[in-house]
């Protein structure tokens, strides 16, 4: 086994796991000495200027600055190492070799094949490959990855009654002071109406932004039930309801949506 001596630095907002990869590398590479230890991917980057160190192990998910876009700024000027707690994020680019990865728990024997990787590459001086369409499609599959499921159904109190709302059959949502005003098509097509405790800004947040859009500060509408679209002054406009279900005025802010309409 060849012998490099090397400087790192473990980037994770966990400081627990820092210390446990710390003490993992100290068995598989005894001769890497960990230089600095950052708590999210802002910290890592200004600790890398300070310390130069040849190998980065970049927690993906961190606060603030994460570790896709801390290897951005750190680029070819050091070898990359991705921790990560999800496996899927394993894509093209690390099964080609490209990048290196490590899974949490990290488990000793794939953590001491990737010190032999980077102690081979140290060896050769080899210079890290420009990474930017990888990072760009890495942090693309991690964005879609992690984002849940849009809400299908929403639990709502009408009178003494728990209803549980199908999400395709609201015509739109409505700020109510600190609650969301439901409005739907009830029971035989009719209109109904209910509160729930949740503000817009955070139920919106988990619609299906293609089906649900922002018509003005205070209602978003449901896309699948909208007939037609009149335009008035000063770049504002009108949505109509199907069969007659309403309107609802739409902000010059917001009028982008219906470019096309």
């Amino acid at each position: 086994m060849t012998v490099i001596a090397a400087t790192a630095l473990i980037a994770d907002d966990e400081p627990l796991l820092r210390e446990a990869l710390a003490v993992q590398l100290a068995r598989v590479w005894p001769e890497l000495r960990v230089v600095a230890q950052a708590r999210n991917g802002r910290e890592a980057v200004e600790l890398f200027e300070r310390h130069q160190p040849q190998v980065c192990f970049l927690d993906v998910h961190m606060p603030g600055l994460s570790g896709i876009e801390a290897a951005r700024q750190i680029g070819r000027r050091a070898q990359l190492v991705f921790v990560t707690a999800y496996d899927r994020y394993a894509v093209q680019a690390f099964e080609q070799g490209v990048l290196d990865y490590l899974v949490k728990p990290v488990e000793a024997v794939r953590l001491a094949e990737t010190a032999a990787r980077l102690r081979e590459r140290l060896a050769a001086a080899v210079t890290p490959p420009n990474l930017e369409a990888l990072l760009q499609q890495l942090s693309a599959q991690i964005q879609s990855a992690a984002k849940p499921a849009p809400l299908r159904w929403i639990r709502a109190q009408v009178g003494s009654t728990l209803r549980l709302i199908a999400v395709d059959e609201i015509d739109y949502l409505r700020a109510d002071s600190k609650y969301t005003a439901i409005i739907w098509r009830g029971d035989g097509g009719a209109p109904a109406e209910a509160l729930v405790r949740t503000p817009l800004k955070q139920l919106v947040a988990q619609l299906d932004p293609e089906q649900f859009v922002q018509v003005h500060r205070s209602a978003v509408v449901n896309l699948r039930a909208v007939s037609h679209l009149s335009r008035g002054d000063n770049e504002t406009a009108t949505v109509h309801l199907k069969g007659g279900r309403g309107l609802l005025p739409v902000s010059r802010s917001y009028l982008h949506h219906f470019r096309q309409m």
